[in-house]
């Protein structure tokens, strides 16, 4: 099954070959659309919703380029198995809940996955490893004209494309870029540069985006303005921020080596010590040690760590992630031993 095939491998995004991939974790474009003759799915009937499912299906069939997706039907999928997907980035936490006609169309290398029936009929995502906005945006542009060969999405001659949050309606795209910023987090600079942010109308989001905290120093960085401007002029004003945040990292990591250098390696060793040594180990103290591992990676303080190892392991750790590798359900200290284990096994070859 897709599933298992996915817990045995890393996604694209996680291994850490793109540009500027010790700071850019992730490039993605998300785009939504709606389907013309059918009501928004927050007012939906269930009949309609299986039609929508039905017009996609039928769009994918024709084309060549989508065809090679994998259907995978929330309903006919455990719990477990939309929380696995949840923690992969493939899915959100609307589309975990009240399953029936909701799917995901998924390519196996999960640079894409497309939501239905989520807030809105389609969910087009495309995301890719270090900082590829262009890259991503072409592909997601490549699926949105492949469907529209053969469905008519809602469309206003003077607002753009219709959406049911409105604060999406024009382009209908959300670009966002998920970025590791340990320096600026351990200098005391964050909060100043999240205002920053903030000010410049865009948002910041935690490691698994909406409503989440920035845990493992992640932070998810976005655009909150989609109407009245170009799918272009977005990538381009979110790629300057993007920038001025990598260049504020590097100007902290750079501090704390001037100053802090031998403080900074204890940290880093000391987590690395706890990691490889640890029985019982929660999923938020270890994304503050991996954080710390990745930051020691990057500079050159530990080697033969290689980042899609330990960008992988920030997602392996996870509670669904944990109970599919061991074929059952775990309580939460059950949980806590086999990340303890995990991470044993695969921190075993770096040395101390």
């Amino acid at each position: 099954m897709i599933l298992e095939s996915l817990l045995n491998n890393s996604g694209e995004w996680l291994k850490g070959k793109g540009p500027d991939a010790n700071i850019v974790l992730s490039s993605r474009i998300r785009i939504a659309r709606n389907i013309k003759k059918f009501i928004f799915p927050c007012r939906i009937s269930s009949q309609d919703r299986t039609k929508v499912l039905s017009s996609v299906n039928y769009a994918r069939n024709k084309s060549n380029f989508l065809r090679n997706f994998v259907v995978i039907k929330m309903s006919d999928i455990s719990l477990l198995d939309r929380q696995f997907l949840l923690e992969r980035h493939l899915i959100s936490q609307e589309h975990i809940s009240a399953p029936e006609g909701k799917a995901v169309l998924l390519r196996k290398d999960e640079i894409s996955s497309i939501m239905i029936n989520e807030e809105d009929h389609l969910r087009i995502q495309v995301i890719k490893s270090g900082f590829d906005l262009q890259s991503s945006w072409e592909i997601a542009n490549r699926i949105d004209n492949e469907f529209s060969k053969n469905i008519e999405f809602a469309f206003s001659p003077s607002l753009g494309y219709l959406t049911s949050c409105p604060t999406n309606t024009g382009t209908g795209m959300r670009a966002s870029c998920m970025i590791h910023l340990p320096g600026l987090v351990m200098t005391k600079r964050i909060n100043r540069v999240l205002e920053l942010i903030n000010k410049l109308s865009f948002a910041t989001r935690g490691f698994f985006g909406e409503g989440t905290q920035a845990l493992g120093n992640f932070f998810q960085v976005s655009n909150q303005v989609t109407l009245g401007l170009s799918e272009t002029e977005i990538i381009q004003n979110l790629a300057s921020i993007i920038q001025q945040l990598k260049n504020q990292e590097l100007d902290a990591r750079g501090y704390m080596l001037a100053k802090y250098k031998l403080s900074l390696e204890d940290k880093i060793w000391r987590a690395l010590g706890i990691l490889k040594s640890s029985r019982l180990i929660s999923s938020q103290e270890t994304l503050g040690y991996l954080s710390l591992l990745r930051l020691g990676s990057d500079l050159g303080i530990i080697s033969n760590l290689e980042k899609e190892v330990i960008n992988n392991l920030f997602i392996v750790i996870q509670p669904a992630h944990l109970q599919k590798i061991v074929k059952k359900e775990l309580s939460y200290q059950n949980r806590d031993y086999t990340r303890a284990k995990i991470l044993r096994e695969r921190l075993e070859k770096i040395s101390l």
